[in-house]
């Protein structure tokens, strides 16, 4: 039997909080981000990114972003 390829793991972060203002990304509290969680890919970030921030829409200081960590891992073989 052959073994299939294996998908290359990109690993994300997907993590937000309440900022100071909307001008900028500083957060109000450091010690109250909502780690969402790591992900294996960029589509399952989006989604779980996307979830977050609609939960949250009526709190206009609220952000969630998506970090690449595999960028930060490998930066050579981006």
């Amino acid at each position: 039997m052959s073994k299939s390829p294996e998908k290359k793991q990109l690993l994300h972060l997907v993590f937000g909080g309440e900022l100071d203002s909307l001008d900028g990304i500083t957060f109000r509290d450091l010690d109250g981000l909502d780690i969402v969680g790591i992900y294996p890919d960029f589509a399952s970030a989006r989604a779980a990114w996307k979830a977050k921030a609609q939960s949250t829409v009526d709190n206009a200081h609220m952000r969630y972003f998506v970090v690449h960590l595999h960028r930060f891992l490998d930066p050579e073989n981006d």
